[in-house]
């Protein structure tokens, strides 16, 4: 268990697979909920694996047996007395980025949902490409049971990852889901033992590091543009994204390699 001392979000990379960057939320004892002090280690930690060529892709994921509860209540109560006209300034300045962090960054990022995820902590998992979770979590908005409407880009991710009417249902009512409902609806690939998620993660994050690191990059890009643009802006984003994938390495090797009925190798060039 972390103590007081500890880093408030550990980097690491994976045994197996060094091109493969772990980071770990890593306040145990409170369920990872959100500090000022998590939030500013993890912004620098996501930028750092983001522009690290060596990193193909990442897992996020919480230490001990929460992934993340979302904000520290104590702390907000605290910047409510000091003064509530400045305290949801963390949204804009610690949220916003954070949400916009994860989903820029140009590798894939797959969510190792250990335990509970609430609130921003779920904002955090859905700002993530893929999502994998333990059987038996408990997952909830919780923003209304505390008379708030959501953060981390939440109402959106939401909304696009299970629907509009499951996504208002959710917000609203702020009733607790399980994994398994979860699954369902799409909104994690898989539920495993929670002794096997970062397993299950790591598993995922390797698959997807061994393949072509560039496209994943442009699919990603391509989805959040196609999430809020017409059809004729979609097309050209696809096609100019389509030519620079053209010029790469990985793209003319696998070609060539198809018709050679070789297995393609990606380097990520």
């Amino acid at each position: 268990m972390a103590d007081s001392a500890a880093p408030a979000v550990l980097v690491s990379r994976d045994d197996t697979d060094p091109s493969v960057a772990v980071l770990t939320l890593n306040r145990p004892a409170k369920y990872n909920a959100l500090t000022v002090e998590l939030k500013e280690a993890l912004l620098p930690a996501v930028a750092e694996v983001a522009g690290d060529d060596s990193v193909r892709a990442v897992v996020l994921t919480g230490s001990g047996r929460a992934f993340c509860v979302g904000q520290d209540l104590g702390e907000h109560a605290a910047a409510l007395e000091r003064d509530a006209a400045t305290s949801f300034d963390t949204v804009r300045d610690h949220y916003n980025p954070l949400a916009l962090a994860i989903t820029g960054t140009p590798k894939p990022v797959i969510a190792a949902i250990n335990g509970p995820c609430v609130g921003a902590g779920l904002g955090l998992a859905l700002a993530a490409d893929l999502r994998v979770a333990a059987e038996g979590l408990k997952f909830s908005t919780a923003f209304t049971a505390i008379g708030l409407t959501a953060d981390t880009g939440l109402s959106a991710s939401l909304a696009h990852a299970v629907g509009v009417a499951r996504a208002t249902e959710l917000l609203l009512l702020g009733e607790q889901f399980s994994a398994e409902d979860a699954r369902n609806w799409g909104l994690v690939r898989d539920v495993v033992p929670a002794d096997q998620v970062l397993d299950a993660g790591l598993a995922l994050a390797r698959r997807l590091a061994a393949g072509p690191t560039l496209a994943y990059a442009e699919v990603k890009s391509a989805i959040r543009f196609g999430a809020v643009n017409e059809l004729p802006a979609v097309l050209e984003h696809e096609a100019a994204a389509q030519a620079r994938l053209a010029t790469t390495t990985d793209h003319q090797r696998a070609v060539a390699d198809f018709l050679a009925k070789k297995t393609p190798t990606f380097e990520g060039r």
